[in-house]
């Protein structure tokens, strides 16, 4: 996971009552520095799951329903790379598999693995992920 997702996460965490708060508040209680969490924020804005409101007496609040929204959801969001190989991009050219022209058994595995880790993110709601005690 990149840092940058980590602090979305961090930043929905202080959303996550549905009251609006401050850039400034998120940073204290997340203990994020301000010049990502705009940014960050902004990403999140686009997304439709913070609105964001200017000028004196603004700030962000959470609108959209963590329930409908997977870790995968937001990896992609923060346009994070989420392949564990980069033999898994799509048109990767593999030097050995070329060389030896036959099917590289490394790559199935990274395949395989990399087909359980989205599965496993897609299941994750940001909502039990942040929201509820891990016994629940």
């Amino acid at each position: 996971m990149t840092r940058e997702t980590d602090y979305a996460l961090r930043i929905l965490r202080a959303m996550a009552s549905g009251e609006q708060v401050t850039t400034g508040d998120i940073c204290k209680r997340e203990l994020l520095p301000q010049q990502f969490v705009y940014k960050i924020l902004k990403k999140l804005e686009r997304a439709n799951l913070v609105q964001i409101t200017r000028g004196v007496g603004g700030g962000c609040r959470l609108v959209a329903d963590l329930n409908n929204v997977s870790l995968y959801d937001l990896t992609e969001i923060m346009d994070a790379e989420k392949l564990i190989s980069a033999c898994m991009q799509p048109g990767f050219q593999c030097a050995w598999q070329q060389k030896c022209s036959t099917p590289c058994t490394v790559h199935r595995q990274i395949f395989r693995i990399q087909e359980i880790l989205d599965t496993e993110l897609r299941a994750v709601s940001l909502h039990r992920m942040l929201l509820q005690a891990e016994d629940e």
